[in-house]
């Protein structure tokens, strides 16, 4: 058994990353462009400015999609390009270059799947409080119906949140992410609630207001726990450690997973942060309007841990060998998340999964012979989708998978530092190359992943 014969094999990538154009057309300013010009946010100063410039570009990269011969392209909305103030006046050459876009993509044979949020928050928002605001799930959802409006007479594959965890977390808890805040425990749960409702919001606007019909989904990126070994202690341990409510704190999967697809929060989550979590925020109705049905789990998948049984705590992380398989952004390369996570969280939710994202960043650079030699990078995505391939024949529901991403962009606090595309872009004179990978991922979809 392969991948089904209506597998959808895509790649990624979102507004802020690669369109620049931040202040043409009477778009808005977002979080990140206002974090990323303050000095030492990112590195080098670097910024989205102009970034892979695709705003101006978008034909040549669709051609080069279409080179490449991808059958997705999952993009995302820069909401402050739709909406400058986040809500009210609609900014209609916004609205005028997603639909253009969107145009040329359906023109080329691709299918677009659209992200609704992608972390650029618009700064006249987080102006009226953010994601710490309440009223934030409503504004979210007049913005979503703009889109819509605009775009589902086309558009029928719509993914409401990428990444909320990272975004609340790195963005306004850790620091290290637009906006740069550093809150409280208990204000992170506050937008976390928050952020959860206005995915509810959203796939309730969506569902009503589509022209046509379509499947809604959502983007979390779990943290997958690998067995150390096929006994059946260790196996059991790690996916009790990705299923967990306490494992990694505030970053436990269950947390961004058991709201939106249970209608409930962790109750082992719940009892370790009973002093931090504010019970009060759960108004009536709210589990119910966040726990709206989906079509699909998207999941974003880059890094995991290797877990050992433990007969004291349950499980233990087991220390990374010295020396070991790494990425340039020094993750550890682990093939093995393709098939556990998606394994168990098919178990547990029941819905069809889309590997939303996947991939790695590597010093990349354009040879004498014009050429972008990336092996490292074919090895890694044929170690992974060997994995995926894996779950596959054992049952798990994979609809697709998007690599991440389709160009080399800006890798938001690491600016331009890390290369994650299947194009090389020159972010100087903004040439595009089609590196090895894209040519071997070519004979990857024109085989279904026979070759794999």
């Amino acid at each position: 058994m392969s991948f089904s014969k209506d597998f959808i094999w895509g790649a990624a990538a979102a507004s802020y990353q690669i369109e620049g154009a931040a202040k043409e057309d009477g778009k808005g300013i977002s979080v990140w462009d206002t974090y990323s010009h303050t000095k030492g946010k990112t590195k080098n100063n670097d910024h989205g400015d102009i970034a892979c410039d695709h705003y101006h570009r978008y034909k040549e990269d669709i051609a080069l999609m279409k080179e490449m011969g991808i059958k997705a392209y999952r993009l995302s909305i820069s909401w402050p390009r739709i909406l400058p103030e986040g809500v009210g006046s609609i900014n209609e050459s916004g609205l005028a270059f997603y639909n253009h876009l969107v145009d040329e993509l359906l023109a080329a044979g691709i299918e677009p799947y659209i992200t609704l949020f992608h972390w650029d928050l618009p700064q006249a928002i987080y102006d009226r409080g953010g994601w710490k605001n309440r009223d934030i799930s409503d504004w979210f959802a007049q913005y979503v119906k703009v889109v819509v409006d605009s775009l589902s007479d086309r558009v029928t594959k719509w993914i409401t949140v990428n990444e909320p965890q990272c975004h609340i977390l790195l963005g306004h808890v850790d620091g290290s992410h637009a906006p740069g805040d550093q809150v409280s425990i208990r204000d992170a749960f506050i937008m976390m609630h928050n952020i959860h409702l206005a995915h509810g919001k959203a796939v309730q606007t969506i569902r009503k207001f589509a022209k046509k019909p379509g499947i809604v989904g959502y983007a979390p990126n779990p943290w997958p726990g690998i067995p150390f070994s096929n006994n059946k202690n260790d196996v059991e341990a790690a996916k009790n450690y990705s299923l967990s409510g306490t494992t990694r704190g505030l970053w436990s999967n269950t947390w961004w997973l058991d709201p939106v697809l249970s209608g409930r929060y962790p109750e082992d989550g719940l009892a370790y942060f009973k002093e931090d979590f504010p019970f009060d925020i759960i108004q009536g109705g709210d589990l119910e309007q966040i726990c709206q049905p989906l079509d699909f789990l998207g999941i974003n998948m880059y890094q995991g841990a290797i877990i050992q049984y433990d007969d004291q705590h349950g499980y233990i992380e087991v220390p990374r060998k010295t020396g070991y398989d790494k990425t340039a952004m020094k993750w550890l390369v682990l093939p093995e998340i393709l098939y556990y996570m998606p394994k168990y969280l098919y178990e547990r939710y029941q819905l069809p999964i889309y590997i939303t994202e996947n991939g790695l960043s590597l010093s990349d650079w354009v040879s004498l012979d014009g050429k972008v030699h990336d092996l490292n990078r074919i090895d890694f995505m044929h170690r992974y989708l060997k994995e995926l391939k894996r779950a596959t024949t054992e049952g798990v529901d994979i609809r697709g998978y998007f690599y991440w991403s389709v160009m080399d962009n800006f890798e938001w606090s690491e600016g331009y530092n890390e290369r994650f595309g299947l194009i090389h872009v020159d972010y100087v004179t903004q040439k595009r190359t089609l590196k090895d990978s894209a040519y071997w991922y070519r004979k990857v979809i024109e085989s279904n992943g026979d070759i794999l």
